[in-house]
């Protein structure tokens, strides 16, 4: 593995503008405001070993559809081999429905059918590690997207949003918006996912230099809606009134929660202010019952970044070690907080005339609908 270190700039600008990730969203039009901020060096991982003629077969071993936003991943990847179908001879996608067990089994299968290229989206960090270390061993280059291995050196980038910047911008709103002093719930992801893990330690991070700020329970939800409203219907009989916000770390869940606050009586106006974003539900409940929220959406369209990406590699060309896409910040008008502005309001961004199914900046376009999503490429 070849990696220059303090590589110019310039060449991770240039790869980020030669994706369409930039274009994804409605707002913010530039490049990932965190790798502009980030005070270290960016490595870039030289991939000149990989270059190789096409049509080239790629493999993409996915953890799950299980939720809508892994849905929306896919659809991305989807569309984005549509638009690169003349450079694919074959292009193999594998579901392990949350198993690591028959992931491994799956980047197996797709080793043993001579994939010029991985594609990954582990279950778990540890658990995928000792597969991915023998793709790359047997000279299979591997791409991650959105969650990540536990040793770099077994893959060549890893495409993502920032699970910090979500988890701390989050938290600090939330934080403001109750002065400082209130007691919170947090409802994370998939236990043991590196998104959910990262994203729980940030707002920690900013909940504990707050002695006002007292954690009252913390639970995983797997991103699901339903497993939000059932885990908040318990977390209300328990603490009742007692509950001054909630921080969670998506949209799928949140939307949930707020559904509780609604089964259990909560008028509009009066359900506690609520974090998470990415799904179209969640916005449109908020708009419908006055909720304030903060989304910081993640962006499905990393999907359609990595894809490209992966002809980055095969020409040979130098690929930064790890791919943020930007992250729009979504605010109820009138909520915004001395430290969090909005990019763009709850009440312009919410698809009210879209199914609540639809997760927010997926990279397939405007009009995604992913109950009539298709794609057309070689498989």
């Amino acid at each position: 593995m070849r990696i220059l270190k303090n590589a110019a700039t310039a060449v991770t600008l240039g790869l980020f503008a030669a994706t369409p990730y930039a274009q994804a969203q409605d707002g913010y039009q530039g490049v990932p405001r965190t790798f502009l901020w980030n005070p270290g060096s960016v490595a870039i991982y030289d991939a000149a070993e990989h270059k190789k003629d096409g049509p080239y077969t790629i493999g993409f071993s996915n953890a799950s559809i299980s939720n809508p936003w892994r849905v929306a991943m896919l659809h991305g990847i989807e569309a984005a081999a549509e638009r690169h179908k003349d450079k694919l001879a074959r292009f193999i996608v594998t579901d392990a429905s949350d198993d690591p067990s028959t992931q491994a089994a799956d980047i197996q299968d797709l080793i043993a059918q001579g994939v010029d290229i991985l594609l990954v989206s582990p279950v778990t960090a540890e658990a995928l590690d000792p597969v991915i270390r023998r793709a790359t061993r047997q000279g299979v280059p591997v791409v991650l997207v959105d969650r990540a291995v536990t040793d770099p050196e077994n893959f060549i980038t890893f495409v993502t949003a920032s699970d910090q910047a979500l988890g701390r911008i989050s938290a600090q709103w939330l934080a403001e918006k109750l002065n400082f002093e209130g007691d919170v719930v947090m409802l994370g992801g998939l236990a043991g996912a590196s998104p959910a893990e990262a994203r729980i330690q940030a707002a920690l991070e900013v909940f504990n230099q707050y002695p006002g700020i007292n954690v009252l329970d913390t639970q995983y939800t797997s991103w699901s809606p339903a497993n939000g409203k059932t885990i908040m219907q318990a977390l209300i009989q328990r603490f009742g009134d007692g509950i001054d916000g909630v921080w969670s770390d998506s949209g799928l869940q949140g939307s949930g929660s707020i559904e509780a606050f609604l089964a259990a009586g909560y008028a509009a106006g009066s359900i506690p202010p609520h974090t998470g974003g990415d799904f179209n539900a969640m916005y449109q409940l908020s708009v419908q019952h006055d909720v304030p929220m903060i989304g910081i959406d993640y962006p499905p369209a990393m999907g359609a970044v990595a894809f490209d990406t992966l002809f980055d590699v095969l020409d040979g060309k130098g690929i930064p070690r790890r791919i943020e896409v930007n992250q729009q910040v979504v605010v109820s008008r009138g909520h915004e907080t001395p430290s969090v502005s909005a990019d763009v309001f709850v009440d312009e961004y919410a698809l009210m005339d879209m199914p609540g199914s639809v997760i927010m900046s997926s990279g397939v376009g405007a009009d995604y609908n992913p109950e009539t999503f298709t794609a057309d490429y070689p498989r």
